[in-house]
């Protein structure tokens, strides 16, 4: 079995890296930063017509038709960029929200009462699966309050506890319908029902591994050319080691990923979001540190990946519930031949075959 990109894949990821490197270059990262992470509508339609949101929608429904697979490859390439947008959600609303597939429609999610990223720019969110617009969606954004975000690319509104319980006498909200005190609220519910909300988890595991093996060549960049005692710190011992480290993390993130992304397996996708979270998190905080103090200010991008992995590791599928996930996969899971436990009591591995 050949895991191997091919031929096709390799020219989809090359060509999304060459038009967000003329889109959407550092020039204009910045630029985002300065005005808050507000989005542009420009950027956002020419990712439509690129077809980054229709990547996995039939030909005949304007898609292009490919998969998960190939949708991973992408947002790894957004992820590498510090692409900012909630460019999951509007994925997975293509052909669900009009206008989503082709980048005219920006589609955010509501997952329980956590903070909603890019609330204020949305034509559309995401909530118990279903999407909320029209009367709902204003009614709902007038009544969220702003609050800080780590990352200066990713503003946060946070939905009002009482529109998220619904309680008495306040507006409720349910997906898709318009906003009522006789219409029932989601509650906690996740932004993403069944499998979408392992899609969601993979995509943001992609844009992560995007992240970590960015910033793995940032300090492998650095140390190459930063010279310390009339050597290049690259040679000191202690800097090889974390640039050894940073990509003994990347790599078996990726491999998770892609693998997943062939499975779609929801126990692969939690341990491939845990190992690409780990990654990107350690492999910022390592790589400011081989920056020394420069990584540290503003003008570096190093604290722009940082602040990324954090937020994305605190929302989607966190740590913690995809350790529970594993945790109850690995207790439900029948033996697999060739583990000890399908041997059963008083047989050996060695020799046990028939």
């Amino acid at each position: 079995m050949d895991f191997q990109l091919s031929d096709d894949q390799r020219a989809l990821r090359s060509g999304m890296r060459d038009l967000l490197g003329a889109v959407f270059d550092r020039d204009r990262m910045r630029a985002a930063v300065e005005r808050g992470g507000a989005l542009d509508r420009a950027l956002w339609r020419e990712l439509g017509a690129a077809g980054f949101f229709a990547l996995r929608l039939p030909e005949e429904d304007g898609g292009v038709g490919l998969g998960l697979p190939e949708a991973v490859l992408l947002f790894e390439e957004a992820g590498r960029a510090l692409l900012p947008g909630p460019l999951v959600a509007t994925h997975l609303a293509a052909g669900r929200v009009k206008g989503a597939a082709e980048g005219a429609a920006v589609v955010t999610a509501a997952d329980g009462d956590r903070p909603v990223a890019h609330l204020a720019e949305a034509d559309a969110v995401l909530a118990g699966g279903g999407p909320l617009d029209g009367e709902a969606l204003r009614a709902f954004v007038a009544a969220a309050r702003p609050v800080r975000s780590m990352d200066p690319l990713t503003p946060l509104h946070l939905p009002p506890p009482e529109l998220v319980a619904g309680g008495p006498g306040r507006v409720a909200f349910a997906p898709g319908r318009v906003a009522g005190p006789a219409v029932s609220a989601p509650g906690r519910a996740p932004a993403y029902a069944g499998r979408l909300r392992y899609e969601a988890a993979l995509l943001s595991a992609a844009e992560q591994l995007g992240s970590a093996a960015r910033t793995t060549e940032m300090a492998v960049q650095h140390a190459r050319e930063r010279q310390q005692f009339g050597a290049p710190i690259g040679s000191f011992q202690a800097v090889k080691h974390l640039c050894a480290d940073m990509l003994a993390r990347t790599e078996p993130a990726r491999a998770a990923v892609y693998a997943a992304a062939v499975t779609g397996d929801p126990l692969e996708i939690a341990a491939a979001e845990l190992l690409a979270d780990e990654a990107a998190v350690r492999n910022a905080r390592d790589c400011l540190q081989i920056h020394g103090g420069m990584g540290f200010t503003w003008e570096a991008d190093v604290h722009l990946h940082l602040k990324r992995a954090w937020l994305r590791a605190a929302t989607g599928l966190t740590a913690a519930e995809a350790e529970e996930e594993l945790a109850a996969g690995l207790g439900a899971a029948p033996p697999r031949s060739g583990s000890s436990a399908a041997y059963g009591p008083g047989r050996s591995q060695a020799g046990g075959g028939a």
